[in-house]
């Protein structure tokens, strides 16, 4: 009984889970736990490193032109037809240059969109609550991308679409590929994104998340990459509780 009224009064007399968490730990002998404070604070430093990371990574020039994974190309459904014009002499003459300007503008418009993907970003993060970063930071691969997904698509496409289309303007893009597709669509059949600035930005954004995954499970998977003492302390525990 002396026991069961002692262990009541010991909770009772910390202010908050976070001092408890803390006690427990600390009387329990091991380094493991975190508290509750940690694993938000821990999970919102890695995310704002794979933000900064991925953001750096892909804006900088050739970011998506010269990265093979996620160069910008005109959509699958026509690529045939790009091919053709391609690699006929003639045709390529009259058209090719026109196409390698666009492939430029539509990855030269991703680059330069990413420097508005970061404050949308760091306000998820920080806005993130503190039951949401436990449970991502014990969630898996991904988890923290999932989540910033979810938070941020919406933002970042309405920030994404004027920039790109702003790019594509530059060499004329917009009208004659509205024309173009929508003729295609209805004499294929086929179901090709007639608003170009929309392909580009989903592109663009697929790019980006899955850049920011790739970073988050660094700090997962890589101990190296744990940079700080609270990353390594929160990831730790992460370890310990897959």
């Amino acid at each position: 009984m002396k026991k069961i009224i002692y262990s009541a009064f010991l909770i009772l007399s910390f202010s908050s889970c976070d001092e408890l968490l803390d006690v427990i730990a600390a009387s329990s002998g091991t380094t493991s736990g975190i508290s509750q404070s940690e694993a938000s604070s821990g999970l919102k430093q890695a995310l704002e490193v794979g933000v900064n990371t991925g953001t750096s990574f892909l804006g900088k020039t050739d970011g998506f032109l010269k990265n093979s994974a996620y160069t910008i190309l005109l959509p699958q459904e026509i690529q045939s037809a790009v091919n053709k014009i391609k690699g006929n002499p003639i045709t390529n003459q009259l058209a090719g240059p026109y196409l390698d300007k666009l492939v430029v503008s539509m990855n030269r418009g991703a680059e330069n969109a990413m420097a508005e993907a970061k404050p949308i970003f760091i306000n998820a993060i920080t806005s993130m609550s503190i039951s949401d970063a436990l449970s991502i930071v014990t969630g898996g691969e991904g988890a923290a991308t999932q989540f910033l997904q979810k938070a941020t698509s919406a933002q970042l496409q309405q920030k994404f679409y004027p920039i790109i289309k702003s790019s594509l303007d530059k060499v004329n893009a917009n009208e004659p590929w509205t024309k173009v597709s929508k003729a295609y669509n209805t004499v294929s059949g086929k179901n090709v994104q007639t608003d170009l600035n929309e392909y580009v930005s989903s592109k663009a954004m697929n790019a980006l998340f899955a850049q920011i995954r790739i970073e988050e499970n660094k700090i997962r998977e890589n101990p190296i990459s744990r940079t700080t003492d609270l990353l390594k302390k929160v990831f730790s525990y992460a370890d310990n509780n897959k």
